[in-house]
Protein backbone atom coordinates (compact mmCIF):
# COMPACT_ATOMS: atom_id res chain seq x y z
CA UNK A 1 0.00 0.00 0.00
CA UNK A 2 1.38 3.35 -0.94
CA UNK A 3 2.43 5.70 2.11
CA UNK A 4 0.04 8.15 2.69
CA UNK A 5 2.22 11.24 1.90
CA UNK A 6 2.66 10.24 -1.95
CA UNK A 7 0.87 12.87 -4.14
CA UNK A 8 1.47 10.65 -6.97
CA UNK A 9 0.45 6.81 -8.22
CA UNK A 10 2.05 4.88 -11.08
CA UNK A 11 0.69 5.64 -14.27
CA UNK A 12 -0.11 9.35 -13.09
CA UNK A 13 1.00 12.61 -15.95
CA UNK A 14 3.02 14.90 -13.74
CA UNK A 15 5.23 17.88 -15.01
CA UNK A 16 8.28 18.90 -13.81
CA UNK A 17 8.19 22.91 -12.30
CA UNK A 18 10.23 25.66 -14.11
CA UNK A 19 11.94 28.12 -12.08
CA UNK A 20 15.77 29.26 -11.42
CA UNK A 21 16.88 28.42 -8.33
CA UNK A 22 20.02 30.28 -6.70
CA UNK A 23 21.33 26.73 -4.43
CA UNK A 24 21.92 23.12 -4.90
CA UNK A 25 18.99 21.37 -6.95
CA UNK A 26 18.85 17.70 -8.09
CA UNK A 27 16.74 18.53 -10.83
CA UNK A 28 17.74 18.61 -14.02
CA UNK A 29 17.67 22.01 -15.84
CA UNK A 30 16.37 20.13 -19.19
CA UNK A 31 13.51 18.60 -17.34
CA UNK A 32 12.13 21.19 -16.20
CA UNK A 33 8.77 21.91 -17.79
CA UNK A 34 8.36 18.37 -19.01
CA UNK A 35 5.83 15.99 -18.69
CA UNK A 36 6.23 12.49 -18.25
CA UNK A 37 4.87 9.59 -16.18
CA UNK A 38 5.09 8.39 -12.94
CA UNK A 39 7.09 4.86 -13.02
CA UNK A 40 7.48 4.43 -9.13
CA UNK A 41 6.97 6.05 -5.35
CA UNK A 42 10.50 5.29 -4.01
CA UNK A 43 10.29 6.37 -0.45
CA UNK A 44 10.45 9.20 1.45
CA UNK A 45 14.10 10.46 2.10
CA UNK A 46 15.81 13.69 3.20
CA UNK A 47 16.09 16.93 0.95
CA UNK A 48 19.25 16.74 -0.99
CA UNK A 49 18.96 20.47 -1.32
CA UNK A 50 19.06 21.44 2.40
CA UNK A 51 21.53 18.50 3.12
CA UNK A 52 24.20 20.20 0.34
CA UNK A 53 24.31 23.40 2.74
CA UNK A 54 24.55 20.76 5.99
CA UNK A 55 21.08 21.48 7.37
CA UNK A 56 18.55 18.22 8.58
CA UNK A 57 17.02 18.22 5.41
CA UNK A 58 13.71 18.28 7.12
CA UNK A 59 10.93 17.70 6.12
CA UNK A 60 11.22 14.41 4.26
CA UNK A 61 10.11 14.49 0.81
CA UNK A 62 8.77 11.54 -1.49
CA UNK A 63 10.89 10.51 -4.48
CA UNK A 64 9.65 9.36 -7.59
CA UNK A 65 11.08 7.43 -11.05
CA UNK A 66 9.50 9.71 -13.88
CA UNK A 67 9.60 8.54 -17.32
CA UNK A 68 9.93 11.20 -20.51
CA UNK A 69 9.60 10.24 -23.40
CA UNK A 70 13.22 11.47 -25.20
CA UNK A 71 11.66 13.15 -28.49
CA UNK A 72 10.21 15.38 -25.52
CA UNK A 73 13.42 15.93 -23.81
CA UNK A 74 15.14 16.93 -26.92
CA UNK A 75 13.28 17.93 -30.06
CA UNK A 76 16.40 17.18 -32.42
CA UNK A 77 16.53 13.52 -31.20
CA UNK A 78 17.36 11.17 -33.71
CA UNK A 79 16.15 7.68 -32.05
CA UNK A 80 13.66 5.14 -31.87
CA UNK A 81 10.04 7.07 -31.22
CA UNK A 82 9.72 4.54 -27.86
CA UNK A 83 12.86 5.47 -26.90
CA UNK A 84 12.49 7.39 -23.17
CA UNK A 85 14.43 8.25 -20.11
CA UNK A 86 13.92 8.08 -16.46
CA UNK A 87 14.73 10.22 -13.79
CA UNK A 88 13.90 10.35 -10.02
CA UNK A 89 12.73 13.40 -9.23
CA UNK A 90 11.43 14.54 -5.61
CA UNK A 91 7.54 15.33 -5.06
CA UNK A 92 8.65 19.66 -4.34
CA UNK A 93 9.25 19.70 -8.37
CA UNK A 94 6.33 18.03 -9.40
CA UNK A 95 2.98 18.92 -10.52
CA UNK A 96 -0.10 17.31 -11.99
CA UNK A 97 -0.01 17.75 -15.70
CA UNK A 98 -3.13 17.59 -18.13
CA UNK A 99 -3.72 13.91 -19.96
CA UNK A 100 -5.29 15.82 -22.72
Amino acid sequence: MPDSTEKYFAGGHVRVKTGAVDHHCRTPDFLKGKEGVVELAVGEYLNPEKLAYHKPGLPKHALYQVRFRQKQIWPKYQGAEGDTLVADIYDHWLEPASTE
